[in-house]
């Protein structure tokens, strides 16, 4: 596996572009181009946040890869994205202007189809379809470029979670509800990575976030640009950077169980890997795990009572609370109500997915430990 990696100080487009042709020659992206070739560009638009937040994809390393593909003889190129919210014109249009996504017409057509198709998965997975948004579907070649950054739920969130984009608007927590489960999650954020197949990933790690990730945390900068086709195994690459253990990640772990990631195969292209890299901070979500001193036929066991008993929920801060109702909007258990212009929650039904604390634009929403 040929892990593309290139040093790149800031944002800026007289670096960024250069090291994106760099990476694209070391990966022959040249010779998947054609004429008349439909790209999709599916960044992380999790959220209306400026890109001076390490909270969505920059919109300089868009506009160079839209560049490189120009300057290879592509010309229909479409970003297109399902954010945490509602997937509509309206909310779009607001995600594209604040997240400096306007800035890249007429090069990049911004999605304002809003359907969605139904796509079988192959035989033998728990998932036998998505509902996944149409310009992907309809793609010849997508693009995933995300933002490296940790995650209050799955702990790490690269190229594989941000697939989970391609899921339309508020079907998202169905799927959160369906599979409550960290494991069950992780299996069908893979069964949808498997049935998405872009052909090619970029991390945007130029700044990247940790602590409560993935939109409540704070800029941890590694200014790098990585890029490759397998991003199963670039993404045990990348959370290696950040100073976590990639097996500790589910979703990491169940791809290098199933042969989908194979951290001993990889080739480092380009730059090499920075010394003296600082750990990422964890989110609060981050379960203390005491079952490596038990027999194997404990751990199990173990995990579900510990589950149980270290539960973490979310918590609110009235003071911070605006009453917008993006936490009621995203809760897929339905547990969240907004009273007198304030989010109240219900701890029964709650399944920890913290889908509320992610669509927070205020950080009103904390963790708290069951103890």
């Amino acid at each position: 596996m040929l892990q593309a990696l290139q040093y790149v100080k800031e944002y800026k487009e007289e670096l960024i572009y250069p090291a994106i042709c760099r990476e694209m020659e070391a990966l022959n992206i040249a010779n998947d181009m054609r004429p008349g070739l439909k790209v999709v560009i599916k960044p992380n638009l999790i959220m209306a946040k400026s890109p001076d937040y390490p909270v969505t994809t920059h919109p300089l390393v868009i506009k160079a890869v839209a560049r490189w593909l120009n300057e290879h003889g592509v010309k229909d190129i479409t970003l297109a994205e399902s954010s945490g919210g509602l997937y509509n014109a309206e909310y779009m249009k607001n995600i594209y202007r604040v997240c400096g996504m306007k800035a890249l017409e007429p090069e990049v057509k911004l999605n304002m189809d809003f359907s969605a198709q139904t796509v079988n998965c192959k035989d033998g997975f728990a998932n036998h379809s998505f509902h996944i948004i149409t310009p992907v579907v309809n793609a010849d070649y997508v693009i995933n470029i995300c933002k490296l950054k940790t995650h209050s739920m799955t702990g790490y969130s690269g190229g594989i979670k941000n697939l989970f984009g391609t899921i339309p608007g508020l079907e998202k927590p169905q799927l959160h509800y369906r599979w409550p489960d960290i494991e069950d999650f992780s299996r069908m954020l893979l069964e949808l990575a498997q049935t998405v197949n872009p052909q090619l990933t970029i991390i945007d790690a130029i700044d990247a976030m940790e602590g409560n990730g993935p939109t409540g945390g704070t800029s941890h900068p590694l200014h790098l640009l990585l890029a490759a086709r397998d991003f199963y195994t670039q993404d045990y690459f990348a959370s290696g950077l950040m100073g976590l253990d990639p097996m500790k990640i589910e979703m990491i772990r169940q791809a290098v169980k199933t042969g989908l990631a194979v951290p001993d195969e990889i080739t480092i292209v380009g730059d090499p890997v920075p010394e003296n890299l600082t750990p990422f901070q964890l989110p609060d979500t981050k379960r203390l795990d005491f079952s490596g001193f038990l027999p194997g036929f404990l751990r199990k066991p173990f995990a579900k009572v510990a589950g149980r008993l270290f539960k973490s929920y979310p918590q609110l801060n009235a003071d911070l609370c605006v009453g917008c109702g993006k936490c009621a909007e995203s809760c897929p258990s339905h547990v969240i109500r907004i009273e007198n212009k304030k989010a109240k929650f219900k701890r029964k039904g709650c399944i920890s997915c913290f889908c509320c604390q992610e669509m927070c634009p205020m950080k009103a929403i904390s963790v708290k430990k069951a103890l």
